[in-house]
């Protein structure tokens, strides 16, 4: 059996206030590549993983074996399976990028199991089994249904503090609007070399920087609900690139730009210099997106141009799915 997971952009965590009683909430979009490819059978007993010989990067590795061994052994504990299960990894992405590998990996090799088993189960049940999804449900989303997700974050009783996913016990928040994306139009996608802030780090940002100002939610929420996702769906892509520039500017994800290396912030001012509708950086980074239509194709080279061999540079597709799977 074999199933292969989406990535997803991580556009901004809308209301890092809490005063209106909600905190967290994540706007993000699903896209086609890069892709984690996952087979497995199953063993009498343990967990076992190998890597396709096309796997080199260790960093990569690692991360496989931590998440796939972790969540192997949550699902096979919380449905109480006698069988063990090797799993052979056959595509994997970068990890700490910006662009949900960690939710993916995890995600997968549970859906994975409970196949086997003939458990039905949703990504958000796997969320909460697996501690996943408790600040942004963005990536769960991404693997089930695709599109562009929004979702309505935590009532500040569940979540008494400011938290990124690593830290928080919150169980997934709910799924309050899922769109279709334009096939036609193309999302570059950047990851300049730079470090990456994650762990410890992040829990410290948020502590610091949180809550952030009332007015920047409130600003933050009209450009997505009235701006962003209306000029969406009227396929106006100039102006929904508008709101993706303001967005950079505004709450939480104007202190996770303001925290990037010059690289960073230059990749993103280069590309909307060269003409991109909308730049953005996912998540915390470094992974930097625009998007592209048949009008400004001289973007991608003028980019990859730009990054040189100082990173990676690449085109996709929203992908308006979710994950695959093969028996």
């Amino acid at each position: 059996m074999i199933i292969k997971t989406p990535s997803r952009i991580h556009m901004a965590l809308i209301d890092l206030n809490g005063s209106y009683g909600r905190r967290d909430g994540g706007i993000g979009l699903t896209i086609e590549k890069p892709n984690f490819i996952l087979e497995s059978e199953t063993c009498k007993k343990g967990v076992s993983i190998d890597f396709d010989k096309n796997i080199e990067d260790i960093e990569i590795k690692n991360q496989c074996l931590l998440k796939i061994k972790d969540s192997a052994e949550k699902i096979i504990s919380h449905f109480n399976l006698d069988s063990g299960f090797h799993f052979n990894v056959k595509e994997a992405f970068l990890t700490h990028s910006g662009l949900g590998s960690g939710t993916q990996i995890s995600l997968a090799t549970a859906k994975l199991i409970c196949e086997y088993n003939g458990i039905s189960v949703s990504g958000v049940e796997l969320g909460k089994i697996l501690g996943r999804g408790g600040t942004s449900g963005v990536g769960i989303y991404s693997f089930d249904y695709g599109g562009l997700i929004i979702d309505g974050g935590h009532d500040i009783n569940e979540k008494p503090e400011f938290l990124p996913s690593s830290a928080s016990k919150a169980s997934p928040p709910n799924l309050i609007g899922r769109y279709e994306f334009p096939n036609e139009w193309e999302i570059l996608v950047a990851i300049p070399q730079s470090n990456t802030i994650m762990g410890e780090n992040e829990v410290n940002i948020f502590q610091e920087y949180c809550p952030v100002p009332k007015k920047d939610v409130e600003k933050l929420s009209h450009l997505i609900f009235m701006n962003l996702v209306p000029f969406l769906l009227e396929k106006n892509i100039k102006s929904m690139g508008n709101v993706i520039n303001e967005i950079q500017k505004i709450g939480f994800k104007k202190v996770e730009v303001s925290l990037q290396q010059e690289k960073i912030k230059n990749t993103m001012n280069k590309m909307k210099e060269f003409g991109a509708y909308g730049v953005g950086m996912s998540s915390f980074g470094p992974a930097v997106y625009g998007i592209l239509d048949k009008e400004n194709q001289d973007v991608f080279k003028l980019t990859k141009e730009f990054i040189g061999e100082e990173g990676i540079v690449f085109k996709t597709n929203a992908q308006n799915h979710g994950f695959e799977l093969k028996k």
